[in-house]
């Protein structure tokens, strides 16, 4: 290649970085701006689910579009469009005072988003293959950073100046991943020449190579699993004693402490990967995630939940590396930014959907025995690999006995 790919890939890790940053600096404080500074008194449970749902909606519709224009005009155009779109909303959000033009706001929000499977979509693409899963376990730990400090950050600014210049510090968060992706990203000589697909062309392409539709259904699993406990971990703390006082700090340190650890372990199930293949990764990480999620079930207080909490994201933190170098090997390079954005859709929605589905489970049954029912999803998750796995493998055989008989 003309350029270092280990400079891209830097070069891309700040952005990702910077981005997911500038989305978890402000989206946490979504309740607090409503009712504080919008006037939202009534029914604020519900204002907050919209205003959290509605992007991921609105973003997992449109993300097979921007996929297809990723193929069509390069990913790095993508990058641009997305970071710039976002800095703009981010900046007219600190202005509005109505919560009605708020939703507008975060419908567009999710249209215009797309800078992560982008930027995935490009280290994919511009990365040599034996590099590509070391790069992806790289990328994977640049959303996690993001989110562990965007909420530092967030809750520093909304404490001493108020939640609204959260949202401020958002866009010019937002702006320097923009401007780092003109700058500063680099995208091998695209060719443009080709015609555009269709969605509908482009989801009948996806759903006729089955590897690929069984990864994204796998994703769409997994991110589920995830997001299904975003509403109750924080009332799990409390169950488990800490005081209502402390429930904020301690919930903070309990789920930082998956991001911490897929910090440490995300760049390591990548190596693994080129050396041991990615489905047997893909396999550990959904086993390791189904049995941490069960013994959750077990825990007598908040320190020993941080800490099984820890050692599940150290296995958990190989799914989404894997998944992603998987995708790079199963799709044709023109249509990596499209697989991606498929992708990206099928993660959206299961954002979207969990917390609702968690927070309706939460309010019917002992919240224990979610991390139950999580467990036993990524278990079957895993039998669903394992099956599939084992059958490739024996057709594989099959298929090499019948050469060898053919000779």
């Amino acid at each position: 290649m003309a350029y270092s790919w280990k400079r891209n890939l830097v070069v891309l890790w700040i952005g990702v970085f910077f981005c997911s940053a500038a989305y978890s600096t402000s989206i946490p404080f979504i309740p607090l701006f409503l009712s504080s500074d919008l006037g939202v008194e009534s029914h604020l449970s519900l204002w907050s689910g919209i205003a959290f749902g509605i992007t991921f909606l609105s973003s997992a519709l449109i993300s097979p579009y921007w996929g297809s224009l990723a193929d069509k005009y390069g990913r790095k155009p993508m990058l641009i469009r997305s970071g710039f779109s976002l800095a703009a909303l981010y900046l007219i959000t600190y202005f509005i005072h109505d919560p009605y033009l708020f939703l507008v706001l975060r419908i567009f929000q999710g249209l215009l988003a797309g800078y992560v499977p982008a930027a995935i979509a490009m280290v994919a693409t511009n990365t040599p293959e034996d590099k590509s899963g070391y790069a992806l376990g790289i990328m994977s730990t640049s959303s996690a950073t993001g989110g562990i400090v965007g909420p530092l950050v967030g809750g520093f600014v909304s404490h001493l100046v108020g939640n609204r210049d959260s949202f401020l510090v958002s866009a010019v968060i937002v702006l320097c991943a923009a401007v780092i992706a003109t700058v500063f990203a680099k995208e091998e000589k695209f060719n443009r020449s080709g015609k555009r697909s269709s969605v509908k062309e482009d989801l009948k392409i996806a759903l006729s190579n089955k590897t690929f539709a069984t990864l994204m259904m796998l994703t769409g699993m997994t991110t589920f699993s995830v997001m299904i406990l975003e509403p109750l971990l924080t009332v799990y703390v409390m169950d488990l004693g800490v005081p209502t006082k402390d429930a904020t700090l301690l919930s903070g340190i309990v789920f930082s402490s998956v991001g911490i650890a897929t910090l440490i372990a995300a760049p390591r199930w990548g190596k693994y990967g080129q050396r041991i293949g990615f489905s047997t990764v893909l396999l550990i990480g959904l086993i390791g995630g189904a049995i941490g999620n069960a013994l959750q079930y077990f825990v007598g207080n908040w320190i020993e939940f941080g800490s099984l909490r820890f050692v599940y994201g150290l296995f958990f933190a190989g799914v989404y590396p894997a998944i992603n170098a998987t995708i790079v090997k199963v799709t044709d390079s023109s249509f990596r930014g499209r697989a991606f954005s498929l992708n990206q859709s099928a993660n959206q929605f299961a954002t979207m959907l969990g917390p609702i589905i968690g927070g309706a489970l939460g309010s019917w049954m002992p919240i224990r025995w979610v991390f139950v029912i999580n467990g036993v999803l990524l278990g079957c998750s895993a039998f669903v690999l394992y099956r599939i796995n084992r059958n490739n493998n024996q057709s594989e055989t099959t298929g090499g006995q019948n050469a060898s008989s053919g000779a």
